[in-house]
């Protein structure tokens, strides 16, 4: 339960999501696809087609004369089987 961090909420990511039935997570570092799998499936009772994952790595700043690095992440992008849907708003169907 504790291998997705939360949904990544993006232009791209609707778009995925709409056209795709896909859904974006953002994951553990050390998360495997099996793993997400199994997550998202218990947490949200549909069923997973197929899973990709990839790592963003962070991006170099600069803040006057301090260099920095914002920090990497990676990124679940899940399949759901035809029909099949996420509501991360949680609100019941009436």
């Amino acid at each position: 339960m504790t291998v997705l961090i939360q949904p990544h909420v993006s232009e791209k990511a609707a778009n995925v999501a709409e056209k795709a039935n896909q859904y974006v997570f953002r994951v553990r570092d050390d998360a495997s696809k099996a793993e997400v799998k199994s997550a998202v499936e218990l947490m949200f009772e549909v069923t997973v087609e197929g899973v990709n994952l990839l790592n963003r790595p962070g991006k170099t700043r600069r803040f006057k004369n301090m260099a920095g690095k914002r920090n990497g992440f990676k990124k679940a992008y899940v399949r759901l089987q035809a029909g099949q849907s996420i509501d991360f708003t949680g609100a019941t169907a009436k």
